[in-house]
């Protein structure tokens, strides 16, 4: 059934003040009521298509699975607990994705609910001139937690914002302008991040972007010392470099167990920064508490973003040592921020960090991570033409397929048996497995068979 009611031109008509008033609180009348009859929901579904078409970006509606797999009516997200989300037409997914990480600790976990619930009914918002307690005791749990000497932090509110802050960081510390990046890596679509992306899709269209940095492929550490020789020769100064513990976008590239090892050694004997982008890998997703702890390594600079903020705020930071902070600490306002560290986004993040090592979230995504990896490759031996590889660490997987229209048939096929994955930004042709870190061994049973399913009415 489609609503009947004709749609209006936006462009030719504009909503008087009052119909804006009336809009906004008949929204609001739908968040607080308790249930909702079927016009209702059917009219959320229908605007939201329709809002998406005419306000926002067109290209959502064409792209997401969500509408272009549904039968009739496209998914609306309404609710969700734990590893669960639910429709508005009360169709419920198995969520493997976790929104591309956001949900290490579940979604909706009470404890982080509750803190920030606590906190919203005392104050929403800092007031820029007091100091305000939890942006002090989150910095201190962070710094205590991170590897080697990392102990300063800034908060901010998403992973490129994290990332823009380390590169700063590190060109006032070195008074170097250059950057080491790597082929395949992601590391976010500002200005700067987006300077460092290894793939030239999102890159072309924004050019001239930063144009001293240069590209080696990942897990190869004489690449990077190659480079460094050769900037070291002609005169080049690169401030650091900059790398994933594993490739989260490029499709869970794990590299060489010596990689990081013997990047540690490169940048230190160059003197150059080595910054660890941790915003997908961080607290716990690859099976251990950082992705760099795998190979006992200490980055100079750390950027952590989506987990921290439990997957109920928007947060993120990046943190580096004493010593190379000091260069901030001369004019702390060189470099801040508006809503970054909010007290509700810095009580999520101390919850976020008590449940992690509370349940002992890194373990159970070891676990869980090896039991999944060792049955995807005995199911992917039943089909080896269409799937050539399984590959991660912990709960960050990547499943690659023979091309990326094949995996998109996998990934829509899995859709419409309620298991939401997605494909990765810079490997379209590999799907992410990146559920909460608790995912029980039924659920991965669950999804063990009906991907079974999926791949033999494919072929």
């Amino acid at each position: 059934m489609q609503l009947s009611q004709p749609r209006p031109d936006p462009a030719q008509q504009r909503m008087s003040r009052e119909e804006v008033i009336r809009e906004s609180q008949r929204w609001l009348d739908l968040l607080s009521s308790p249930t909702l009859n079927e016009y209702q929901k059917r009219r959320v579904v229908q605007d939201t298509v329709d809002n998406f078409d005419d306000y926002f970006n067109r290209g959502f509606v064409d792209y997401r699975k969500s509408v272009t797999e549904s039968d009739g009516y496209a998914a609306v997200e309404w609710a969700g607990r734990g590893d669960v989300i639910e429709d508005i037409l009360g169709r419920r997914y198995l969520d493997c994705l976790g929104g591309f990480g956001i949900y290490s600790c579940g979604i909706r976990h009470p404890k982080i609910i509750s803190a920030v619930r606590a906190q919203l009914e005392r104050m929403p918002m800092s007031s820029q001139e007091l100091l305000d307690p939890l942006r002090g005791a989150l910095a201190q749990l962070l710094g205590e937690i991170t590897p080697g000497d990392l102990q300063k932090c800034f908060f901010i509110n998403n992973g490129t914002d994290a990332v823009e802050g380390a590169m700063k960081l590190a060109r006032l510390y070195t008074g170097r302008s250059g950057f080491i990046s790597c082929l395949g890596g992601f590391h976010g679509k500002s200005y700067g991040s987006l300077s460092l992306m290894g793939k030239a899709e999102y890159r072309v269209p924004f050019e001239p972007l930063l144009q001293d940095v240069y590209f080696v492929p990942f897990g190869d550490a004489g690449a990077v010392e190659n480079e460094l020789k050769k900037a070291q020769q002609v005169g080049f100064d690169v401030a650091a470099v900059m790398a994933e513990p594993v490739q989260g976008e490029a499709g869970a590239v794990v590299p060489p167990d010596d990689y990081w090892p013997r990047l540690r050694e490169i940048c230190s004997h160059y003197e150059v920064l080595l910054i660890a982008d941790e915003v997908q890998t961080g607290l716990g997703r690859t099976g251990a508490l950082w992705g760099v702890d795998h190979w006992d390594v200490a980055p100079d600079i750390l950027c952590v973003g989506k987990a921290i903020g439990g997957g109920v705020m928007p947060l993120s930071a990046f943190i580096s040592t004493p010593e190379i902070w000091k260069v901030l600490e001369k004019n702390p306002s060189i470099h801040s921020t508006t809503f970054g560290g909010n007290p509700l986004a810095c009580a999520a993040g101390i919850a976020a960090i008590n449940v992690v090592l509370e349940e002992d979230l890194p373990a159970k995504a070891a676990e869980t991570g090896a039991y999944l990896l060792a049955e995807f490759e005995k199911l992917r031996q039943l089909f080896p033409d269409v799937w050539l590889e399984v590959r991660g660490k912990g709960l960050l997987i990547g499943l690659e397929f023979v091309d990326s229209e094949f995996g998109y048939a996998v990934a829509a096929g899995l859709f419409k048996r309620g298991v939401l994955v997605s494909g990765t930004l810079i490997n379209a042709k590999t799907l992410r497995i990146e559920p909460a870190l608790d995912f029980s061994r039924e659920r991965c049973d669950e999804v063990l068979a009906k991907l079974k399913d999926t791949l033999t009415d494919l072929t």
